[in-house]
């Protein structure tokens, strides 16, 4: 099926989250992954103990090359990480003659707690990424409670948060219901056509890192196969809710998935 992604997003040095687990689900899914490093983060599954920076130039150089060269079919934005960087992503966009579809994951939070977002890079993000150029916004409950200033405790909550980020500008919005106590998890689709609730089992496990990442990278590979964006959806949800049951187990703190439970036995 192929289809050309290019994720930009922060690497983690675990191998769990960000450019690297980009790359292992586009590649499992039968996509092309190219990529654009924003950050780079010293992490393992207890937690992010350094961050540096990179070049919002240098950034946006990397998009340029791919863009260029290889050609895109699909985007996914991960950790932009600072303003700067949102600003010079933002520019690049608005200078494009066209685009492909764009998958924003609004990484705000490491799952150990860490911040991955300064806090002027937030606004930003809503005015210049979120309300121009997303196709599909994906947020967790935290991070759509610091989107929208609302509290959100039940899935009647995540309808309305869900309907007021869908006002905010992108074509459409997953809410993530993973943060909700209970035995179902529900996510929520929705856009201008209507609402469209899935439910999964809750799994008991410690080992979810990346399920973020995986899930946007994997709609976005969809998306650049020609698949309709609830499919892509269907699709990405049924990936990732198989490889946290198949998670290896590895580390002390929040494991990895496996990404490669799609690939067969060699």
């Amino acid at each position: 099926m192929m289809g050309r992604v290019l994720s930009i997003a922060g690497s983690d040095s675990g191998g769990g989250a960000g450019i690297q687990a980009d790359l292992k689900t586009i590649q499992a899914l039968g996509g092309y992954g190219a990529t654009a490093l924003t950050a780079l983060t010293a992490q393992n599954t207890e937690g992010v103990t350094a961050i540096e920076a990179v070049d919002p130039g240098f950034v946006v150089e990397q998009v340029r090359v791919v863009l260029d060269d290889i050609g895109l079919d699909a985007i996914k934005i991960g950790m932009l990480h600072r303003v700067e960087v949102v600003n010079a992503v933002a520019d690049f966009f608005d200078a494009a003659d066209s685009l492909p579809p764009i998958v924003l994951d609004p990484v705000m939070i490491a799952k150990g707690g860490a911040a991955l977002l300064a806090d002027d890079a937030q606004t930003a993000i809503v005015e210049r990424l979120i309300s121009k150029h997303a196709t599909l916004l994906t947020p967790n409950i935290p991070e759509a409670e610091s989107l929208t200033g609302r509290s959100i405790a039940s899935v009647a909550d995540m309808e309305e948060a869900a309907g007021q980020l869908l006002s905010m500008g992108p074509e459409a919005v997953l809410l993530k219901g993973g943060h909700l106590p209970g035995t179902v998890v529900t996510d929520i689709f929705v856009n201008k056509d209507g609402a469209h609730l899935f439910d999964h089992p809750m799994v008991e496990t410690r080992h979810t890192h990346g399920t973020g990442c995986t899930l946007s990278s994997a709609v976005a590979t969809g998306l650049a196969q020609g698949l309709s964006l609830l499919e892509s959806v269907e699709r990405g949800l049924r990936y990732v809710e198989i490889a946290i049951n198949e998670a290896p187990g590895i580390g002390r703190g929040h494991g990895p998935l496996q990404h490669g439970h799609t690939v067969g036995e060699f």
